[in-house]
């Protein structure tokens, strides 16, 4: 899923989010950020995998240190009883 394709009050939350968590120490675990091991994503990624909690949202990117870059890889839906590798 793409952030485009959210609905209009989902892509504000997700994104604020994103522009919250992310900004500062984007690569220590949090409540609501953690690294995710042992997954394979089906995207090309820089070092490893993140994954933010926004409610039934996952927003999956990683950090390039030296470019002080983070990407947003994908956000995907997680329904109750899914777990992470059934929605990549």
């Amino acid at each position: 899923m793409e952030l485009d394709e959210l609905r209009a009050f989902d892509h504000r939350r997700v994104v604020d989010e994103i522009e919250a968590a992310l900004t500062h120490e984007p690569a220590n675990p949090t409540r609501h950020r953690k690294r995710l091991a042992g997954v394979v994503p089906p995207w090309s990624q820089v070092g490893p995998v993140w994954e933010l909690r926004v409610d039934e949202y996952r927003v999956f990117y990683d950090v390039d240190d030296d470019a002080r870059q983070v990407v947003v890889r994908a956000v995907r839906r997680k329904p109750p009883g899914k777990t992470t590798k059934e929605i990549l």
